[in-house]
């Protein structure tokens, strides 16, 4: 048993933030059925190089456990179908832009007179509300918008963005809790309800303490590298062979830290007892470890660092993650057989449930792989019907 076995999603959604929401679902047993445009699909099918056998890498990374099946929304026939697979199923997902699916008469209104049981979650740039409701919502200009890529990259250089599609994924996150939560609700009302998530609340939400210092201050936070603008030592450091992460986060590691790189007298420095002394000399502290840094190799560093409980890490590449044994024992790299592309690796379930794990059971599916089954089997459509939607290219 996995925990959404009970659970039927309509898919609306495309490219990355729904679609991270939407596998997350499938992956916990919900059944996902992914409605794609007819003549292309969702628009991340043409999104490389690498492509696999034809199949985007991209597309294959974030669209296992769902079920495809094409429509065109844009004639009749289309949103009859819609309407009906709305009115069997608990979830609708969607991400287009505030106001396109009203006109197409799918809103949350309409659809919650169609189903009044429906959780319709919409994952957009900038929400539902407010004056910016309206702009397009892509992944760099939101980590912009939302303030993360001021805060990312080398004080000297330019503002940075995220190495991976995070204002996407977290508002995909975001929205996934929001279902769960709205689920939750149904369980005692009966009714579902609209969750609205904006990729700009999601990245402003990650501000957290950053937001915290210029409340606190009235200071705009700048880009500090890999500093922390809180805590000292907290960053990253050169040795002798690359580069380590080292995380000295409480009073009580300060003094073994100062142990292990054989420099016991800092410990009691005035300029460096306690934590905000640090942070308030870092400059000065950090003139006497770089150079200290250099002297070993990064295994000598940390050998003798993990010997004494202090935190830290190499700065690994996607390659050796993908191979770490912590990985692969955790299952976070899994292989699945895929019918064009043969074996297909994917990254795997983060969410790790004792009696009602999840699973991935089924790979990313073709375009319109899955049509006639759901047809068939959900609506009770004839094979004549379904040859006369073809012919018309509803399907």
């Amino acid at each position: 048993m996995k925990p959404l076995d009970h659970i039927r999603v309509v898919d609306l959604s495309r490219i990355l933030a729904g679609p991270y929401c939407s596998m997350m679902l499938g992956d916990m047993g919900a059944e996902v059925i992914k409605i794609e445009s007819v003549e292309e699909g969702d628009v991340t099918r043409g999104w490389g190089p690498p492509f696999i056998q034809g199949e985007s890498s991209y597309f294959l990374s974030i669209n296992r456990n769902k079920k495809s099946l094409t429509l065109d929304l844009k004639q009749k026939e289309g949103q009859e179908i819609l309407r009906e697979l709305i009115q069997k199923s608990d979830v609708m997902l969607e991400n287009f832009r505030p106001g396109v699916l009203d006109k197409l008469g799918f809103g949350y209104e309409r659809v919650h007179e169609l189903n009044p049981r429906i959780i319709y979650c919409s994952v957009s740039g900038f929400g539902h509300t407010g004056p910016s409701k309206d702009k397009p919502g892509f992944d760099l200009v939101l980590q912009g918008e939302g303030g993360i890529m001021s805060l990312t990259g080398d004080p000297q250089g330019p503002p940075m963005k995220v190495g991976v599609s995070q204002a996407d994924m977290v508002a995909g996150m975001l929205a996934f809790q929001g279902i769960l939560l709205a689920l939750l609700v149904r369980e005692r009302t009966g009714r579902g309800q609209k969750v609205d998530i904006s990729m700009l609340d999601g990245q402003v939400a990650l501000l957290s303490h950053q937001a915290g210092i210029y409340f606190a201050t009235g200071k705009v936070p700048m880009r500090r590298g890999n500093e922390h603008p809180a805590i000292v030592p907290y960053e990253t450091y050169e040795a002798a062979d690359g580069y380590i992460n080292i995380a000295v986060g409480t009073e009580g590691l300060w003094a073994r830290f100062c142990e292990v790189i054989e420099r016991p007298e800092l410990r009691d420095d005035p300029r460096f007892r306690r934590n905000a002394d640090r942070v308030q000399n870092h400059r000065e502290l950090n003139s006497i470890l770089n150079p200290l840094f250099k002297e070993k190799k990064v295994q000598e560093w940390i050998v003798k660092l993990e010997a004494a409980g202090i935190p830290c890490g190499r700065i690994k590449n996607v390659a050796e993650v993908c191979q770490d044994p912590q990985v692969l024992a955790r299952e976070m790299v899994v292989s699945l057989p895929h019918p064009t592309v043969g074996e297909v690796k994917m990254t795997g379930i983060p969410i790790k449930l004792s009696e009602t794990p999840g699973a991935i059971e089924l790979p990313p599916p073709l375009l319109g792989q899955h049509t006639e089954e759901i047809l068939q089997q959900l609506l009770g459509y004839s094979e004549e019907k379904i040859r006369l939607l073809r012919e018309k290219k509803v399907i």
